[in-house]
């Protein structure tokens, strides 16, 4: 892996963002492209286009996750997550704006999500989707110093204007429980190449999900929410996300998440209304990065519109 340095070295935060950056733009490398979410069981549509319309009404979602925060250039991304059921058609539609920012990298996404529902007895239902999205990449690469000036992947700036690409997604769900798989991408886009050679530097990889999850009755006060997502990417370990949550009262929601050799952490949730939910998750960092950091903040907002059409379902438990 090509090492480099950024001025004023003896600050560790550059450090880890210069390493991140190669991990980004260096095809020898793997890493993590699409954002990560600790509270991602309330907004599975940006692992899942077959989540579309699926809460019964149309749904919206605000969250903002901020990490490793006492260093500077740290990833940042917002995302605004909304998806509404066509129950005469069967069929759901939603819609993602994300922003992911990491020290010179700037990635904007907007997707589109479209499902097909199939209903069977006892209120389960098997939803087939489909995601268009496309991405917006720029990297000032040239505001990185680096050892070796003639570093061809640190030349000359990315700017990538238009990035399309599209996934694939099946989910079986009732009210206690979800199983579902997906390709959120399908396609090996480049977003990066050596302009003397051609020789592609980064591109998107393909990414297989397995997802699900159970609602326990512990008693009639008490409630336990154990879920889990898979990824596999080629070049990279298998990434595990686990995580349970206690219900109290269908109100309170406390638990804990573990992504596996990566980092452990917590969240709380408090339903204000059969419409309203907020949360909040802290992460801490498990791997060699906890040297530069003092953990991850992310904040929730939810809200499901009603419009007096019904009565709601309250709580949906994802």
């Amino acid at each position: 892996m090509r090492l480099f340095q950024i001025k004023n070295i003896r600050n560790g935060y550059r450090i880890v963002i210069a390493l991140l950056v190669v991990l980004l733009f260096n095809n020898n490398a793997s890493a993590q492209q699409d954002p990560l979410y600790s509270q991602y069981n309330n907004g599975l549509l940006t692992l899942n286009p077959a989540y579309a319309g699926s809460r019964g009404m149309l749904s919206a979602m605000a969250i903002t996750r901020h990490q490793w925060l006492s260093f500077k250039g740290a990833p940042q991304t917002q995302a605004l997550i909304i998806h509404s059921p066509f129950r005469y058609f069967n069929m759901g539609i939603g819609a993602t704006l994300m922003q992911d920012n990491l020290g010179p990298i700037k990635n904007v996404g907007l997707s589109g999500d479209y499902s097909y529902k199939i209903d069977f007895p006892n209120n389960r239902t098997l939803a087939l989707g489909f995601k268009a999205s496309v991405n917006f990449y720029n990297a000032n690469l040239e505001d990185l110093t680096t050892i070796d000036p003639n570093d061809p992947i640190f030349q000359e700036s990315v700017n990538r204007g238009f990035i399309p690409n599209f996934g694939l997604g099946a989910l079986y769900y009732s009210d206690k429980f979800y199983i579902g798989l997906s390709v959120p991408k399908m396609l090996k886009n480049v977003i990066n190449r050596n302009s003397v050679t051609s020789e592609s530097l980064s591109k998107e990889d393909i990414q297989y999900l397995l997802m699900g999850g159970y609602v326990f009755d512990v008693n009639r006060i008490v409630k336990f929410k154990p879920y889990f997502t898979a990824r596999a990417v080629s070049n990279a370990p298998l990434s595990l996300d686990l995580a349970g949550q206690f219900v109290f009262y269908d109100l309170l929601w406390v638990g804990a998440t573990y992504r596996w050799g990566s980092a452990i952490g917590g969240m709380v949730q408090l339903q204000l209304s059969p419409q309203i939910r907020i949360g909040y998750a802290y992460d801490l960092t498990t791997n060699d990065l906890q040297s530069f950091n003092s953990g991850t903040h992310e904040v929730l907002v939810s809200f499901d519109f009603n419009f007096g059409k019904g009565k709601v379902r309250s709580p949906r438990y994802f």
